[in-house]
């Protein structure tokens, strides 16, 4: 008769389980299952976690236990039909996809996901599809659970939203319901696939913390673009802020600006081209303060640099231009990779993405939504608003200005 046992090859924690199967002389199979636990709690002699009142190790054993039950049905199954070795056991745990089928376990999707999207996304995209796909694969282990796009209900992220808060650094709020959404996006492009997802799929939410939109006022604009500074790499750095800031575009796009995208009509000029993000056709107003700069330039755009190099340089540019106030914001901790929220010096929450929400912030009651979206670009004014920084308290002022005028 067949003997199935579990064991661990590993001290280290986590340890995956093994598993071998046994009888007589002929038949020896051993695998990794996909099961993992701390070595310490896992008694040898029983096979099987030693602290059977917590809850998670009671799970664990009873998946265990109808684990074995199933390889053994599996074994008596194929007897006389297939070679019983350590491949056939594998294949038992890890059954192998056919050419062209699509996945339905749900870090399995995530690759597959990534390897049909390549191209036609960004390559920042691509590499978040990829990095999401590694951080639910901590998860599984963490819950040592393999989930299928199924299993994505609300149960789910209250587990996945225990396994953010209790690593050695919690995820902030915003990071984990950005995840939450990476995760249904996924589940909804499965859906699309003809792959059942769980009918409580669009009720799932995740609320995003209110966080302090970082713009530039009109003040602080002008301050930077009539600074002057003492290397020149500050003063390309400004004047490629100035493009950024009037032209409300990400730094994939604005850093490749040239000459040649400029287009003029009549006294008016316009800067076209296509958003690598989004693939959109973009015909953007060329404002005064950019035309200054370009007439400066002789009619081109400051020196190209990296975007790495932009964000570091463009921080020197605001510190020194005096944007040392304290204000509250989201910045992400060098050590741990985590955004963490609370009050910094405001140079140091400027990045790239400046330009977007400084443009979009100014101009917010003083120009036709339409007409400021047409600018940046936006689609929907849901996605818009997520880029004003105008508190409540500015824009009554605003109102009690513009009634004021109505009156005169």
């Amino acid at each position: 008769m067949a003997t199935i046992k579990f064991y661990l090859q590993s001290k280290k924690n986590p340890a995956g389980i093994y598993v071998r199967l046994r009888e007589g002389r002929n038949i020896d199979a051993k695998a990794k299952t996909n099961f993992v636990i701390n070595p310490s709690d896992w008694n040898l002699t029983k096979e099987r976690p030693k602290n059977l009142k917590d809850e998670g190790f009671k799970k664990l054993n009873a998946e265990l236990t109808n684990f074995k039950g199933d390889l053994l049905n599996h074994y008596n199954d194929s007897q006389n039909q297939s070679e019983i070795n350590s491949k056939w056991l594998k294949n038992f745990i890890n059954p192998p996809t056919q050419s062209g089928e699509i996945p339905n376990m749900l870090v399995d999707y995530f690759g597959y996901y990534a390897k049909h999207r390549k191209g036609n996304v960004a390559k920042s995209t691509h590499t978040k599809i990829l990095t999401n796909q590694n951080f639910l694969k901590e998860f599984e282990t963490f819950t040592r659970t393999k989930f299928l796009i199924k299993d994505v209900n609300i149960n789910f992220i209250l587990e996945f939203k225990n396994f953010c808060e209790s690593r050695p650094i919690p995820l902030a709020q915003n990071t984990f319901a950005r995840k939450v959404r990476f995760i249904k996006t996924i589940c909804y492009d499965a859906m699309k696939n003809g792959i059942e997802t769980h009918y409580q799929l669009a009720s799932i939410k995740a609320k995003n913390e209110k966080i302090n939109i970082i713009y530039l006022t009109k003040d602080e604009c002008n301050n930077i673009y009539k600074k002057d500074f003492e290397f020149d790499y500050l003063n390309n750095t400004r004047d490629w802020l100035i493009v950024c800031c009037e032209t409300a575009q990400r730094i994939s796009d604005f850093m490749n600006f040239t000459k040649s995208n400029i287009r003029f009509d009549g006294q008016d000029s316009f800067i076209e081209f296509t958003q690598q993000k989004t693939q959109t056709k973009m015909s953007v107003f060329v404002t005064p303060e950019l035309s200054e700069l370009l007439e400066k330039n002789n009619g081109d755009f400051p020196r190209k640099i990296s975007s790495a190099k932009f964000n570091e340089y463009l921080k020197i540019v605001c510190k020194e231009s005096g944007l040392t106030n304290e204000v509250d914001g989201e910045l992400k901790n060098k050590e741990t990779k985590i955004r963490e929220v609370g009050k910094f010096p405001k140079w140091k929450l400027i990045t790239s993405k400046i330009g977007r929400k400084t443009f979009a912030s100014n101009y917010f009651g003083e120009l036709d939504r339409e007409l400021i979206m047409s600018q940046t670009g936006h689609k929907t004014e849901a996605s818009f608003l997520a880029y004003v920084g105008k508190t409540q308290t500015s824009m009554s002022k605003q109102l009690a200005t513009a009634f004021k005028n109505l009156k005169d």
